[in-house]
Parts: structure tokens; sequence; C-alpha cells
């Protein structure tokens, strides 16, 4: 897998990437016969350019979204966290422990007043309290702060998608 670095300019996406992309997004099961068919290319054409878009790292990869509440996972919370310090090995430090727990499904470094930003999906208040309790023993924090989400008003993962280079 290849991923862009950050001064890389984005790649050219004509309208057939675009296509492409759209159809992807929204059912990334699809074959390359499928997609060819949805957006009017030959198969060998949309598979020349699925490939592109995966070496050029703007498709990372295809996976299989799962609905939380059928898992017993109905309960997000956004942590906000307060760094003790800033080094880089504090940071590798709390980066392991997050990564260690699959409860935490998004992780952010912020700017302004909250250093870290962790969306986490659990099943219970006290689920939540276990990882909390296993968060701050591995590494030291100057707060957290935790907010319940009481209703989920929008969900996507679809990326809004630009406009095609004629």
């Amino acid at each position: 897998m290849t991923w862009r670095r950050p001064e890389q300019r984005a790649p050219e996406l004509d309208a057939a990437d675009v296509r492409i992309l759209s159809a992807l997004q929204e059912d990334g099961s699809l074959s390359v016969a499928a997609v060819a068919e949805k957006v009017n290319l030959s198969t060998n054409a949309c598979w020349r350019r699925i490939r592109r878009l995966e070496d050029e790292g703007v498709i990372r990869r295809r996976v299989t979204l799962l609905d939380p509440e059928a898992l017993g996972l109905d309960v997000t919370v956004f942590v906000s966290v307060r760094a003790s310090e800033h080094s880089e090995a504090w940071l590798q430090t709390f980066a392991d422990a997050v990564r260690e727990m699959p409860e935490v499904v998004e992780f952010y470094r912020m700017s302004g007043e909250v250093d870290y930003l962790l969306k986490i999906q659990v099943s219970s208040i006290a689920e939540y309290d276990s990882v909390y309790k296993r968060l701050v023993s591995k590494v030291k924090l100057v707060d957290v702060s935790s907010a319940f989400a009481m209703e989920e008003l929008k969900h996507t993962t679809a990326l809004p998608l630009p406009e095609p280079k004629s």
C-alpha cells in the first residue's frame, strides 16, 4: 500500500476516476466488472484505473463496515485528552497504548486546548470505565474528559469527491 506524503500533490482525477471512486465508496464489494458496468468503462480499463488509484494511495483499502448496534456496541464515547508532556517518547508510549485498545476506533492529535481526541465504541458505560482505567494505567495524562453520544445524526465513511479534471 502506498501512502502519499502531505507535501505531494493530490493526483488529478478525471470524470471516470471520480465515478469509480463514488461506486466503490458506496459498495466496496463490487467486482471490477460490476464497477466497470456502473461507470461505463471496459473491465480492463476500469481495472487499470483502480490499480492506479491504489498505487497512488487514493484507495487505501477495501473493508466491510459492521453495525455497532448489531454487535452490542451501541455506546459511542468521545474522549478529549490533555497530555502531561509533549516529548516524542511520551507520544510513542501513548500511541502504542491507544493502538492496543480495539475499543478505540478513531484517534487524532488535535490543535487547541485538547491535545488528543479518541472515539471509543463500547457496549456500556461500565465497559468504557474499564477502557479508561486501562488507558490511565499505561500513560500519565493531565486531563481526560468524556462525552457520550446521545444520538447519531449522520455517519458516513464516504468522502466528498472533487470535481473531475477535464
